[in-house]
């Protein structure tokens, strides 16, 4: 493939464009952008090398003296999506509600950009916009009182909890597309069957919650808030 290395190498570290000669016909961010309008339509599947020159107008080959590998390419497309953060407003001093808010950023964007779940890798962790983000972060967690390799830890733990989260919502949204029944029809039958086993008396421990009133958690948004609550009662200082 044309312009493999054949050791590692970092996109960002590549110059964007050379000392001399002429301007390139095309940025990194206009590369980008193709791919991202690509995945967002189509889904990630769908971005090739090919496909993104033809988006820009470029030859194949062509594409390969801006990005060298596939690889590179996801990682144009993770860095640009997270530019999409709002970091303008500076930590506001309480460290939680500011983690909860890149929280919720973070849902959004993964939301908005379902392909990102699949290739956001902390290799990636290197861009600008990451590194961006990560440096608010750590400005947000200044007042906490862990050692920085903690807040490392809690950043990774609130990132990959969001992970999760949207990616089944996704799965959700993608499995009611793909039914020619409503999602709320389908969990009043799944429920039904549900109880109708816990009375079999087989699963005493599901009969003693059925019969607290516990009901099973239909509300994102609450689930959402409780969920980083909860990583977030792991790192608070202990009194």
């Amino acid at each position: 493939m044309a312009g493999r290395a054949a050791e590692p190498e970092v996109i960002w570290a590549r110059p964007e464009r050379a000392g001399r000669g002429p301007k390139p016909a095309y940025s990194r961010a206009d590369i980008a952008a193709a791919a991202v309008r690509i995945a967002d339509a189509d889904g990630l599947d769908a971005v090739s090398m090919r496909r993104v020159a033809a988006e820009i107008g470029c030859g194949t080959m062509s594409l390969y003296n801006y990005v060298p590998r596939k690889e590179d390419l996801y990682e144009l497309m993770v860095d640009l999506v997270s530019g999409e953060y709002d970091l303008s407003r500076g930590p506001s001093g309480d460290w939680r509600a500011d983690m909860l808010d890149l929280a919720r950023q973070a849902r959004g964007i993964m939301r908005r950009h379902p392909w990102v779940i699949r290739v956001m890798s902390s290799v990636y962790g290197v861009s600008p916009n990451a590194l961006r983000c990560l440096d608010h972060c750590l400005a947000c967690l200044e007042g906490l009182g862990v050692p920085p390799g903690t807040k490392l830890e809690l950043f990774g733990m609130v990132n990959g909890s969001v992970m999760v989260f949207v990616a089944n919502e996704l799965a959700i949204a993608e499995r009611t597309r793909s039914v020619p029944w409503s999602a709320e029809r389908e969990q009043a039958v799944r429920e039904a069957y549900m109880r109708g086993q816990v009375m079999t008396g087989d699963y005493p421990h599901l009969a003693a919650l059925f019969a607290e009133g516990v009901a099973p958690v239909d509300d994102a948004e609450g689930a959402f808030e409780r969920l980083l609550g909860r990583v977030l009662d792991g790192f608070a200082p202990r009194g």
